[in-house]
Protein backbone atom coordinates (compact mmCIF):
# COMPACT_ATOMS: atom_id res chain seq x y z
CA UNK A 1 0.00 0.00 0.00
CA UNK A 2 3.07 2.52 0.73
CA UNK A 3 4.25 2.11 -2.83
CA UNK A 4 0.80 2.59 -4.25
CA UNK A 5 0.45 5.74 -1.90
CA UNK A 6 4.03 6.89 -2.88
CA UNK A 7 2.79 6.52 -6.68
CA UNK A 8 -1.00 8.45 -5.98
CA UNK A 9 1.04 11.17 -3.86
CA UNK A 10 0.81 13.77 -6.52
CA UNK A 11 -2.95 12.91 -7.17
CA UNK A 12 -3.96 12.65 -3.66
CA UNK A 13 -2.26 15.46 -2.95
CA UNK A 14 -4.08 18.18 -5.79
CA UNK A 15 -7.75 16.18 -4.55
CA UNK A 16 -6.54 17.63 -0.63
CA UNK A 17 -6.31 20.59 -2.09
CA UNK A 18 -9.40 21.34 -3.90
CA UNK A 19 -11.14 19.83 -0.65
CA UNK A 20 -8.90 21.99 1.40
CA UNK A 21 -9.89 24.85 0.12
CA UNK A 22 -13.23 24.21 0.39
CA UNK A 23 -12.82 24.02 4.45
CA UNK A 24 -10.47 27.21 4.34
CA UNK A 25 -13.49 29.38 2.66
CA UNK A 26 -16.12 27.76 5.31
CA UNK A 27 -13.62 28.09 7.81
CA UNK A 28 -13.34 31.63 7.19
CA UNK A 29 -16.80 32.27 7.84
CA UNK A 30 -16.59 30.67 11.05
CA UNK A 31 -13.20 32.88 11.84
CA UNK A 32 -15.00 36.17 10.69
CA UNK A 33 -17.93 36.17 12.99
CA UNK A 34 -15.58 35.15 16.20
CA UNK A 35 -13.07 37.55 15.46
CA UNK A 36 -15.26 39.92 16.43
CA UNK A 37 -17.52 38.84 18.36
CA UNK A 38 -16.11 36.42 20.15
CA UNK A 39 -18.82 33.98 19.26
CA UNK A 40 -18.74 30.45 17.00
CA UNK A 41 -21.47 30.85 14.23
CA UNK A 42 -22.39 27.01 14.17
CA UNK A 43 -25.09 28.24 11.79
CA UNK A 44 -22.71 28.60 9.32
CA UNK A 45 -22.36 24.85 8.52
CA UNK A 46 -26.17 25.34 7.13
CA UNK A 47 -25.15 28.93 5.05
CA UNK A 48 -22.89 26.09 3.23
CA UNK A 49 -25.78 23.97 2.87
CA UNK A 50 -27.68 26.73 1.31
CA UNK A 51 -25.26 27.48 -1.19
CA UNK A 52 -25.19 24.18 -2.73
CA UNK A 53 -28.90 24.33 -2.93
CA UNK A 54 -28.73 27.59 -4.86
CA UNK A 55 -25.85 26.49 -7.57
CA UNK A 56 -28.24 23.39 -7.92
CA UNK A 57 -31.23 25.92 -8.39
CA UNK A 58 -29.35 27.97 -11.02
CA UNK A 59 -27.86 24.90 -13.13
CA UNK A 60 -31.26 23.00 -12.95
CA UNK A 61 -33.88 25.00 -13.47
CA UNK A 62 -32.84 28.42 -14.45
CA UNK A 63 -30.73 27.04 -17.75
CA UNK A 64 -32.73 23.88 -17.43
CA UNK A 65 -29.57 21.54 -17.09
CA UNK A 66 -31.04 17.91 -16.91
CA UNK A 67 -28.87 14.65 -15.98
CA UNK A 68 -29.11 14.07 -20.31
CA UNK A 69 -27.92 17.14 -21.19
CA UNK A 70 -24.34 17.40 -22.88
CA UNK A 71 -21.67 19.76 -20.55
CA UNK A 72 -21.82 23.29 -21.30
CA UNK A 73 -18.36 25.30 -23.36
CA UNK A 74 -16.74 28.03 -24.06
CA UNK A 75 -18.10 31.39 -22.90
CA UNK A 76 -21.30 29.57 -21.88
CA UNK A 77 -19.70 27.95 -19.73
CA UNK A 78 -18.02 30.63 -18.24
CA UNK A 79 -21.15 32.67 -17.80
CA UNK A 80 -23.42 29.63 -16.21
CA UNK A 81 -20.40 28.91 -13.83
CA UNK A 82 -19.65 32.63 -12.52
CA UNK A 83 -24.11 32.83 -12.29
CA UNK A 84 -23.92 30.08 -10.08
CA UNK A 85 -21.26 31.19 -7.77
CA UNK A 86 -22.85 34.66 -7.60
CA UNK A 87 -26.01 33.06 -6.74
CA UNK A 88 -24.23 30.97 -4.02
CA UNK A 89 -22.79 33.85 -2.65
CA UNK A 90 -25.48 36.03 -2.74
CA UNK A 91 -28.01 33.13 -1.03
CA UNK A 92 -25.56 32.47 1.84
CA UNK A 93 -24.38 36.47 2.39
CA UNK A 94 -28.03 37.07 2.59
CA UNK A 95 -28.87 34.55 5.00
CA UNK A 96 -25.95 35.32 7.08
CA UNK A 97 -27.44 38.74 7.71
CA UNK A 98 -30.78 37.31 8.25
CA UNK A 99 -29.37 35.01 11.02
CA UNK A 100 -27.35 38.02 12.52
CA UNK A 101 -30.57 40.34 12.74
CA UNK A 102 -33.22 37.63 13.95
CA UNK A 103 -30.97 35.14 15.85
CA UNK A 104 -27.49 37.45 17.48
CA UNK A 105 -28.37 41.00 17.34
CA UNK A 106 -31.14 41.49 19.83
CA UNK A 107 -29.10 39.33 22.06
CA UNK A 108 -25.85 41.03 21.72
CA UNK A 109 -28.11 44.70 22.65
CA UNK A 110 -29.46 43.54 25.94
CA UNK A 111 -26.09 42.13 26.95
CA UNK A 112 -26.97 38.86 27.09
CA UNK A 113 -24.07 36.39 27.96
CA UNK A 114 -21.86 34.56 25.64
CA UNK A 115 -23.86 31.19 26.27
CA UNK A 116 -27.25 32.76 25.14
CA UNK A 117 -25.59 33.06 21.32
CA UNK A 118 -24.42 29.98 20.98
CA UNK A 119 -27.61 27.95 22.21
CA UNK A 120 -29.39 30.62 19.55
CA UNK A 121 -26.70 29.81 16.45
CA UNK A 122 -27.76 25.62 17.54
CA UNK A 123 -31.24 26.52 17.07
CA UNK A 124 -31.04 28.77 13.98
CA UNK A 125 -28.92 25.86 12.57
CA UNK A 126 -31.22 23.01 13.23
CA UNK A 127 -34.31 25.26 12.45
CA UNK A 128 -32.66 25.70 9.05
CA UNK A 129 -31.71 21.87 8.56
CA UNK A 130 -35.07 20.25 9.45
CA UNK A 131 -36.07 23.41 7.04
CA UNK A 132 -34.24 21.83 4.34
CA UNK A 133 -35.10 18.28 4.81
CA UNK A 134 -38.85 19.08 4.60
CA UNK A 135 -38.75 20.88 1.63
CA UNK A 136 -36.09 17.82 0.10
CA UNK A 137 -38.18 14.89 1.75
CA UNK A 138 -34.70 13.98 3.21
CA UNK A 139 -33.35 13.02 -0.17
CA UNK A 140 -29.58 13.58 -1.98
CA UNK A 141 -30.64 16.15 -4.65
CA UNK A 142 -28.26 15.76 -7.80
CA UNK A 143 -26.55 18.42 -9.35
CA UNK A 144 -26.73 18.01 -13.27
CA UNK A 145 -22.97 17.99 -14.70
CA UNK A 146 -22.83 21.37 -16.41
CA UNK A 147 -18.87 21.36 -17.09
CA UNK A 148 -17.00 18.36 -18.51
CA UNK A 149 -14.14 17.11 -16.05
CA UNK A 150 -11.34 17.10 -18.26
CA UNK A 151 -7.82 16.69 -17.65
CA UNK A 152 -6.13 19.66 -18.15
CA UNK A 153 -1.97 17.92 -18.00
CA UNK A 154 0.25 16.89 -15.63
CA UNK A 155 2.29 18.18 -12.64
CA UNK A 156 4.90 16.13 -11.08
CA UNK A 157 2.76 12.78 -12.16
CA UNK A 158 -0.54 14.40 -10.67
CA UNK A 159 -3.47 14.68 -13.16
CA UNK A 160 -5.04 18.62 -13.40
CA UNK A 161 -8.92 18.05 -13.49
CA UNK A 162 -10.46 20.88 -14.38
CA UNK A 163 -12.93 21.30 -11.58
CA UNK A 164 -10.06 20.68 -8.74
CA UNK A 165 -7.80 23.47 -10.87
CA UNK A 166 -10.91 25.81 -10.54
CA UNK A 167 -11.29 25.15 -6.99
CA UNK A 168 -7.71 25.92 -6.07
CA UNK A 169 -7.06 28.72 -8.30
CA UNK A 170 -10.37 30.40 -7.75
CA UNK A 171 -9.87 29.58 -3.78
CA UNK A 172 -6.38 30.96 -3.33
CA UNK A 173 -7.54 34.21 -4.85
CA UNK A 174 -10.59 34.88 -2.83
CA UNK A 175 -8.33 34.23 0.11
CA UNK A 176 -6.48 36.81 -1.14
CA UNK A 177 -8.88 39.52 -1.85
CA UNK A 178 -10.71 39.10 1.38
CA UNK A 179 -7.22 39.64 2.94
CA UNK A 180 -6.88 42.51 0.64
CA UNK A 181 -10.54 43.78 1.80
CA UNK A 182 -9.88 43.15 5.42
CA UNK A 183 -6.46 45.40 5.52
CA UNK A 184 -7.13 48.20 3.25
CA UNK A 185 -10.99 48.89 2.79
CA UNK A 186 -12.48 51.18 5.36
CA UNK A 187 -15.60 48.37 6.64
CA UNK A 188 -12.21 46.32 6.99
CA UNK A 189 -10.19 48.44 9.05
CA UNK A 190 -13.31 48.87 10.81
CA UNK A 191 -13.74 45.09 11.61
CA UNK A 192 -10.34 45.12 12.43
CA UNK A 193 -10.85 48.05 15.38
CA UNK A 194 -14.09 46.34 16.40
CA UNK A 195 -11.90 43.01 16.98
CA UNK A 196 -9.27 44.42 18.98
CA UNK A 197 -11.70 46.80 21.46
CA UNK A 198 -15.23 47.40 20.90
CA UNK A 199 -15.54 49.94 23.13
CA UNK A 200 -13.06 52.36 21.89
CA UNK A 201 -14.15 51.42 18.72
CA UNK A 202 -17.37 52.55 19.40
CA UNK A 203 -15.78 55.93 21.12
CA UNK A 204 -14.19 56.43 17.67
CA UNK A 205 -17.42 56.59 16.31
CA UNK A 206 -17.75 52.92 14.27
CA UNK A 207 -21.22 51.64 13.69
CA UNK A 208 -21.12 48.47 15.28
CA UNK A 209 -24.28 46.72 14.27
CA UNK A 210 -23.40 48.07 10.64
CA UNK A 211 -19.82 46.71 11.07
CA UNK A 212 -21.31 43.01 12.71
CA UNK A 213 -23.97 43.26 9.52
CA UNK A 214 -20.46 43.25 7.42
CA UNK A 215 -18.94 40.61 9.01
CA UNK A 216 -21.89 38.08 8.97
CA UNK A 217 -22.15 39.02 4.97
CA UNK A 218 -18.18 38.58 4.32
CA UNK A 219 -18.13 35.46 6.16
CA UNK A 220 -21.15 34.04 4.60
CA UNK A 221 -20.05 35.39 0.90
CA UNK A 222 -16.82 32.94 1.34
CA UNK A 223 -18.95 30.18 2.66
CA UNK A 224 -21.49 30.65 -0.35
CA UNK A 225 -18.42 30.29 -2.50
CA UNK A 226 -17.48 27.14 -0.65
CA UNK A 227 -21.06 25.54 -1.88
CA UNK A 228 -20.21 26.58 -5.07
CA UNK A 229 -17.52 24.41 -5.71
CA UNK A 230 -18.94 21.44 -3.57
CA UNK A 231 -21.42 21.33 -5.52
CA UNK A 232 -18.58 21.66 -8.19
CA UNK A 233 -16.70 18.92 -7.54
CA UNK A 234 -19.56 16.40 -6.05
CA UNK A 235 -21.93 17.12 -7.91
CA UNK A 236 -24.92 16.50 -5.30
CA UNK A 237 -25.89 17.85 -1.75
CA UNK A 238 -28.40 17.03 1.20
CA UNK A 239 -29.97 18.90 3.46
CA UNK A 240 -27.18 17.48 6.51
CA UNK A 241 -24.54 17.82 3.81
CA UNK A 242 -23.00 20.99 6.24
CA UNK A 243 -22.57 18.73 9.18
CA UNK A 244 -19.55 17.06 8.44
CA UNK A 245 -18.23 19.97 6.34
CA UNK A 246 -19.22 22.31 9.22
CA UNK A 247 -16.91 20.15 11.82
CA UNK A 248 -14.08 19.54 9.28
CA UNK A 249 -14.22 23.75 9.12
CA UNK A 250 -14.63 24.43 12.53
CA UNK A 251 -11.35 21.96 12.89
CA UNK A 252 -9.57 24.29 10.48
CA UNK A 253 -10.37 27.54 12.18
CA UNK A 254 -9.61 25.47 15.66
CA UNK A 255 -6.02 24.43 13.68
CA UNK A 256 -4.83 27.66 12.63
CA UNK A 257 -6.53 29.74 15.75
CA UNK A 258 -9.80 30.43 14.96
CA UNK A 259 -10.19 34.20 14.87
CA UNK A 260 -7.17 34.36 12.32
CA UNK A 261 -7.56 34.40 8.97
CA UNK A 262 -4.12 33.30 7.87
CA UNK A 263 -4.79 30.46 10.61
CA UNK A 264 -8.27 29.30 9.08
CA UNK A 265 -6.30 29.75 5.46
CA UNK A 266 -3.30 27.03 6.59
CA UNK A 267 -5.76 25.19 8.54
CA UNK A 268 -7.88 24.52 6.18
CA UNK A 269 -5.47 23.30 3.54
CA UNK A 270 -3.82 21.01 6.08
CA UNK A 271 -6.80 19.95 6.83
CA UNK A 272 -7.89 18.51 3.54
CA UNK A 273 -4.61 17.03 2.62
CA UNK A 274 -5.03 15.01 5.92
CA UNK A 275 -8.53 13.84 5.11
CA UNK A 276 -7.39 12.85 1.74
CA UNK A 277 -4.37 10.77 2.97
CA UNK A 278 -5.98 9.52 4.83
CA UNK A 279 -8.95 7.68 3.31
CA UNK A 280 -6.53 6.48 1.13
CA UNK A 281 -5.00 4.25 3.52
CA UNK A 282 -8.03 3.87 5.93
CA UNK A 283 -11.19 4.60 3.44
CA UNK A 284 -13.38 7.41 3.09
CA UNK A 285 -15.78 6.29 5.94
CA UNK A 286 -12.90 7.18 8.24
CA UNK A 287 -12.74 11.00 7.16
CA UNK A 288 -14.91 12.32 9.55
CA UNK A 289 -12.80 9.97 12.44
CA UNK A 290 -10.08 11.79 11.02
CA UNK A 291 -11.63 15.28 11.13
CA UNK A 292 -12.51 14.51 15.47
CA UNK A 293 -9.23 12.81 16.45
CA UNK A 294 -7.12 16.26 14.74
CA UNK A 295 -9.61 18.26 17.13
CA UNK A 296 -9.07 16.50 19.99
CA UNK A 297 -5.12 16.33 19.78
CA UNK A 298 -5.28 19.95 18.52
CA UNK A 299 -7.38 20.94 21.90
CA UNK A 300 -5.43 18.80 24.04
CA UNK A 301 -1.95 20.64 22.82
CA UNK A 302 -2.73 24.00 21.05
CA UNK A 303 -6.03 24.96 21.94
CA UNK A 304 -5.20 28.27 20.29
CA UNK A 305 -4.09 26.79 17.40
CA UNK A 306 -0.55 27.28 15.81
CA UNK A 307 -1.58 30.92 14.54
CA UNK A 308 -3.54 31.72 17.98
CA UNK A 309 -0.96 33.85 19.41
CA UNK A 310 -1.77 36.61 16.78
CA UNK A 311 -5.32 36.82 18.18
CA UNK A 312 -4.32 38.94 21.20
CA UNK A 313 -3.19 41.52 18.36
CA UNK A 314 -5.91 41.35 15.68
CA UNK A 315 -8.57 39.06 16.22
CA UNK A 316 -9.80 39.82 11.77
Amino acid sequence: MLNNFVDQFASLTVGGLSLGFICVLIALGYTMVYGVLRMINFANSEVFMYGTFATIIVIRDLFGFTQQSEPATGFRLVYILFLCLVASMLMSGILSIFLEIVAYRRLRNRGSNKLAPLISAIGMSIVLAEFMRILTDSRYVGSPRVMEKKTLGTFFGAELRLDNTIIIIAGLLLFISLSQFVQRTRLGKAIRAVSMNEDAAKLMGVNLNFVVSGTFLVGGLMTGAAGFFYVLKYENTSFNIGFELGIAAFTAAILGGIGNIKGAFYGGIVLGLLETYASFFLGTQWKAVTVFIVLVVVLYFRPNGVFGEAITQTRA
